[in-house]
Formats: C-alpha cells, sequence, structure tokens
C-alpha cells in the first residue's frame, strides 16, 4: 500500500474516530461491489483492501499498541471480515505479513476501492489529507495515483452523484435479473441448499443487498426464516447491516 505501511492517530481524535465509524457503518457497500466482483470474467476493480486495527499489549504498559493495517482477498459473512494481512507491522509482534486474519466488522478502519482510477471509501485517508498542506496532499495524492474527491467527500458506490438510485441497488444486480432467474429455474435445489455454516443462498444475496435477487429468490420459494448456524435469518442480516430496501420483502 502507498500511503504507508501503518499509522498512528491520537485514540481521542475526534475526526479520526468518525472515519472509523462511517467506514463501519457503509462497509456494506465495500462487499456489495466486491461480491459482485468475484462473479465477474473479468475483473473491474483496481484494487479491494480493508484497513483493521491491530492490538498486542505490551508487558508494562497500561495502553495496547495499536497498529492500523490493511488486508486483502476479503470475505465477509455479515459478522465476520476475514483476509490477508498485506502490511509488515511496525512494532506489532504478534501478527506478521501474509497472516490469514478475521475481525468482527467494529474492528476495521476503513476501506478501499479503486476502480477505474477512482477511489471509493478511503474515510481515514481524506481525514489525513486534510491534516496536509498542499504540497503534503499533492505528494500524498501522486503517491496514490488517484484524484481524491474535493472537500473531502468520500463515494460509496460508482456514479453516485449522477445515478443516486446505485445506493439503493448494485445496477448488476437488476442487469442479471434475467440470468438469475434462468439460474434458479435450472437448478432449483440451489433455493433451499445451505453452505456447512448454514448459509443459504437468501442469506448471500441479503448481506450483500441484492433486492431482486432476493425477491426472485422469495418468488422461488426460499425460506425467510432459515437460520445460519449462528441463528441468523435473511431478516437479522438485513437489520444489521441496515439494508432498509430489503426489510419490507423479508417482514412480509
Amino acid at each position: 500500500m502507498t500511503d504507508s505501511i501503518s499509522f498512528f492517530a491520537p485514540g481521542d481524535d475526534a475526526a479520526m474516530l468518525a472515519a472509523y465509524k462511517d467506514a463501519q457503518d457503509n462497509f456494506k457497500y465495500f462487499w456489495r461491489e466486491l461480491s459482485w466482483e468475484y462473479r465477474r470474467i473479468i475483473p473491474a476493480l483496481d484494487m479491494a483492501a480493508v484497513k483493521v486495527a491491530f492490538m498486542q499489549q505490551i508487558p508494562g504498559e497500561e495502553e495496547p499498541l495499536v497498529e492500523h493495517m490493511w488486508v486483502n482477498d476479503i470475505n465477509f459473512d455479515g459478522d465476520t471480515i476475514s483476509g490477508v494481512l498485506i502490511n509488515s507491522p511496525n512494532e506489532l509482534t504478534n501478527i506478521e505479513e501474509g497472516d490469514e486474519v478475521a475481525v468482527p466488522l467494529n474492528q476495521i478502519s476503513d476501506w478501499l476501492i479503486i476502480c477505474e482510477g477512482q477511489p471509493y471509501g478511503g474515510y481515514t485517508l481524506q481525514v489525513m489529507r486534510a491534516q496536509m498542506d498542499d504540497e503534503e496532499r499533492e505528494e500524498h495524492d501522486t503517491a496514490w495515483g488517484l484524484q481524491f474527491p474535493d472537500n473531502g467527500a468520500v463515494y460509496v458506490v460508482r456514479n453516485q452523484l449522477t445515478e443516486p438510485q446505485n445506493l439503493e441497488e448494485h445496477p448488476m444486480s437488476k442487469n442479471m435479473e434475467e440470468k438469475f432467474l434462468e439460474f434458479l429455474q435450472q437448478h432449483p435445489a440451489e433455493i433451499s441448499n445451505a453452505d456447512e455454516q448454514g448459509y443459504t443462498l437468501l442469506h448471500n444475496e441479503t448481506i450483500a443487498g441484492n433486492k431482486t435477487s432476493v425477491a426472485l429468490l422469495l418468488q422461488h420459494g426460499a425460506d425467510k426464516n432459515a437460520r445460519t448456524g449462528s441463528g441468523k435469518t435473511a431478516l437479522d442480516f438485513a437489520r444489521q447491516l441496515n439494508w432498509q430496501h430489503l426489510l419490507p420483502l423479508l417482514q412480509n
């Protein structure tokens, strides 16, 4: 990663704490995009990574040592984010570059998608940029090779300003409706099949916020009361991730 291997910020930095919270609240958009990326034959994303707060308690120290480092090869089950650490820690000794990690959503501090040279997410990067002078900011942006939005703005979906409907549903969810319907008709067993953790297609499409897919699954008999191994229904995940547009489908 080019912003630096890790960064340190005061624990009471209000702007940075707000950035962490925004990144966590909007992580669902990161996962929605990445879940579609995994289905594409030709990749569309230049990069997709999550910044995680790693901690280690040092003997004799009251507060744990914290480093924020990037993780890629991301998977998400609605509760836990897993991936591979791509930074070398500056001071932590309890984790190494290349380690597989799994953390709860509230342990991430940022996420970043780069598509066609445009950044999405990057909440902490915008906070840091705001603290730089013009020369430092130019050097930072050149190092990343990106044109960050002006005035510290953070976008979470492509064409967010001109096509705000993309905030509710990913365009591919709508465009793939016919193909998904064909899939369900050709493989009806997939509607009720569950993986080893108890996740069905309905769980996975709900976690990704795909309204069209969720509606089709329900129309074809998907059991909205099916529970994962941890006891969660699709509605539980819709509420947990605040996918408001899915609640009417799953509640009725």
